[in-house]
């Protein structure tokens, strides 16, 4: 079985997946992990030297690859996964979907911290980061809401995110 984490970035999918993996006993891979230690580049020096279009592509490639592997594993993906291509189908029909959904005050002050690390964020003010995750959010959570499961992030411990995720999934 492949447990596919999704959300947008500051939801919790690599801090979940990991204690997730843990619990169950199942192998962990981080898709922009993965794709990181494939082309030898950070995600922020994909998007400066080749582009996102050709991120996404990269992308595509890898979590088709991983999808397609019989093996029990965590799958933690990347905010953009689900809104490109038909991602969200093929995750939905070769892994468990989980949507870790967080409100946007969640999200603001989680991703404020860690703007380095985060290219599509990293010129945007404080100020004016509540915003623009609003409006990213409504883009993307068309995608994310075709998840099979959904367990909200807000104001809640990791474990009980976890102990949710795995009754919803009978694990």
């Amino acid at each position: 079985m492949i447990i596919s984490l999704v959300g947008y970035m500051g939801s919790g999918k690599s801090h979940i997946s990991k204690i997730l993996s843990e619990k169950i006993n199942f192998k962990l891979i981080d898709l922009d992990k993965e794709i990181s230690r494939r082309n030898k580049l950070t995600i922020p020096e994909i998007f400066d030297k080749k582009g996102e279009i050709y991120f996404r592509k990269l992308e595509r490639e890898t979590l088709e690859e991983i999808l397609a592997t019989q093996e029990n594993l965590v799958l933690s993906l990347g905010g953009g996964t689900p809104a490109y291509y038909n991602n969200m189908e093929i995750i939905n029909s070769n892994s468990k979907s989980v949507f870790l959904r967080a409100s946007i005050a969640t999200l603001s002050e989680r991703i404020s911290k860690q703007k380095e690390k985060r290219p599509l964020i990293a010129n945007i003010s404080d100020e004016n980061l509540p915003e623009f995750i609003a409006k990213h959010l409504f883009e993307r959570n068309e995608f994310y809401s075709k998840a099979q499961f959904i367990v909200s992030t807000d104001a809640r411990e990791p474990e009980d995110i976890v102990n949710e995720i795995t009754e919803k999934l009978y694990l």
